[in-house]
């Protein structure tokens, strides 16, 4: 499994990620949408129904300054292929897409992130942190599950 950071260094508007999974679509899909997995690697997630449109959220605990809740909208639900959501905090409105391709070995996972304004510097970069950390126990995740 590799996991390979896409994003251009001049680029401040989206981050883009990419994994190269042992791992067929389907056993990924998984991963992005069941509730039990999704609290294992990414955050606990609340009301999750795959219907576009549908809001739900995520929940972890707060810090300083945010309520460790972040608000959703499923925009986009193609099963095995394509699942996008509204990513929203009180200082960030962002967009996630995970694209899954399969390969010849696998799944080919492509994560984006895009919606940041010039001023997010910060946001940009605590969630390029967050997301190679919660990539990681994505792959820990599905190397241990069925």
């Amino acid at each position: 499994m590799t996991l390979m950071d896409k994003t251009a260094q001049s680029q401040t508007e989206s981050l883009s990620f990419e994994f190269d999974l042992p791992h067929s679509p389907k056993k990924v899909w998984r991963a992005l949408t069941d509730p039990a997995l999704l609290s294992e690697w990414l955050l606990p997630v609340i009301g999750l129904k795959l219907e576009p449109g549908a809001a739900f959220t995520f929940k972890t605990d707060p810090y300083p300054g945010w309520d460790g809740t972040v608000n959703c909208r499923l925009v986009e639900i193609e099963e095995h292929r394509k699942l996008t959501y509204t990513w929203s905090v009180p200082f960030l409105d962002t967009v996630v897409t995970f694209t899954l391709t399969p390969t010849a070995t696998g799944t080919r996972l492509s994560l984006v992130q895009s919606g940041f304004k010039a001023d997010q510097k910060q946001e940009f970069g605590g969630a390029r942190y967050g997301w190679k950390m919660m990539g990681e126990k994505l792959v820990d995740l599905l190397a241990r599950t069925p």
